[in-house]
């Protein structure tokens, strides 16, 4: 079993499994794909394995929104129906009654 498969899609909402934050997926690394500084800063009880997917967010919690990179393992599908206020979603997304697509020139 190819472990790098990718278990969300681009325009899927999730939320943190540990902390309290949710967002759009806007892309998926296969595998780890930051820098090492970034890796290592994450305490080593609770890193991450880096052979599995990464996804990129536009991720909001109560306070602020931000981009945020996280491992597969520490996201779970939100099937809350809220949408997620993050304003570049926008840009790259349209709503659809199934969810967020990409826009067609986002599409590839």
């Amino acid at each position: 079993m190819d472990r790098r498969r990718a278990k969300f899609q681009i325009g899927q909402v999730v939320a943190h499994r540990f902390l309290d934050f949710r967002g759009v997926i806007f892309d998926v690394d296969p595998e780890f794909a930051n820098s090492d500084e970034w890796y290592e800063a994450i305490p080593e009880d609770i890193r991450p394995r880096k052979d599995q997917p990464y996804y990129h967010l536009f991720a909001e919690n109560d306070k602020t929104h931000y981009v945020a990179y996280v491992s597969e393992g520490n996201l779970v599908p939100d099937d809350s129906d809220t949408p997620v206020s993050h304003p570049d979603i926008q840009h790259f997304f349209e709503m659809t009654p199934s969810g967020y697509t990409l826009k067609s020139q986002h599409a590839h």
